[in-house]
């Protein structure tokens, strides 16, 4: 019998002051004789928005109770909320842990071995804008929920959503294009404002994809770790990354996106002798001004055209270009 969720109780410690029972009851009556003086349509619309947090129900449910009329026209609302809650609580018991609060403090959850369903990925979604504690989220979508609960992750994540995730992996859960461009929509609304690190390894994405995705990463602000490996991305794909070197006799291309960049992990991908030209014109362009390391091993590539992007990154400088410590594997 699987075991019943905790509750989210707070335990004081042991030197903390806890009002006495009438002392809260006394502010709960004061709360509710202040809000009852509220407009109704008021009062509805702030029960509702407290509805939005089903990690922490309590909160509606006492301020729905300011009057009769208001508990009465809030009913729907707090039914749904009773559902959702309890919703959550189930997947909190699939992803290891035993109560809400314990999601709701949680740094990292790691979906690596949890047999979820796209339905349950997508809840999580949901949960972005109140799971302000997480830094590092990692999918290992087996095939109930793959290339749909990627979608249905990512269209869960508005404005704001995962304000404290640095870390993203979605490494071996097939992404592909659909669940590129769903993720691409869900950075261009503002989540993960914080995201250094995205692991897309084996994840199913080809030159489509990765043209889908590019322009929200280049809009990211603290990407620093871009890893790729093991996706049939090519040439098209890298270029709408990087900008290729521009035409003889045409203007260079714009700066901006990527600069705190540091890795970018291409290997086991299939860019070719024409994406190493790209990268080689790096140096000179400045478009990936904190590149330490490119990872281009088992790739179409020549051994010239890797060995002419180690040249671009550390040949003798000369005025057009610093020199570089980057490595280039």
């Amino acid at each position: 019998m699987r075991a019943a969720p905790a509750t989210d109780e707070v335990v004081p410690a042991a030197d903390e002051v806890v009002p006495a029972a009438d002392e809260v009851l006394a502010a709960d009556e004061l709360l509710v004789i202040s809000m009852s003086d509220l407009p109704t349509e008021l009062l509805q619309h702030i029960v509702i928005q407290a509805s939005s947090n089903v990690l922490e129900p309590r909160s509606a449910v006492c301020l729905s109770s300011a009057s009769k009329e208001l508990r009465g026209s809030t009913h729907a609302v707090r039914q749904q909320l009773q559902a959702d809650h309890e919703e959550v609580l189930e997947l909190c018991l699939k992803v290891g842990m035993r109560s809400c609060k314990q999601l709701r403090e949680a740094k990292t959850i790691d979906l690596r071995g949890k047999d979820l369903s796209a339905a349950d990925v997508a809840l999580l979604g949901t949960l972005g804008a109140v799971l302000p504690a997480l830094q590092s989220l990692t999918l290992f979508a087996g095939k109930a929920a793959g290339l749909e609960g990627v979608q249905r992750l990512a269209a869960g994540l508005g404005a704001g959503a995962l304000p404290a995730v640095t870390h993203l992996s979605f490494a071996c859960t097939r992404v592909d294009e659909a669940g590129s461009s769903a993720l691409a929509s869900a950075l261009d609304r503002g989540a993960l404002p914080r995201l250094a690190t995205l692991n897309l390894s084996s994840a199913a994405i080809g030159d489509a994809g990765l043209v889908a995705l590019a322009p929200a990463l280049r809009r990211m602000p603290a990407l620093e770790h871009l890893i790729l490996p093991g996706n049939p991305l090519g040439d098209a794909g890298l270029a709408a990354l990087v900008p290729p070197p521009p035409a003889a006799g045409a203007p260079p291309p714009p700066h901006g996106g990527l600069t705190k960049l540091k890795l970018l992990n291409l290997s086991e991908t299939q860019i070719t002798d024409a994406s190493c030209t790209t990268l080689a014109s790096v140096p000179y362009s400045r478009t990936l001004p904190a590149l330490e390391r490119v990872v281009l091993s088992g790739t179409p590539a020549g051994g010239a055209a890797r060995a002419a992007v180690k040249r671009a990154y550390h040949g003798a400088a000369d005025g057009a270009r610093p020199r570089s410590t980057c490595r280039i594997e």
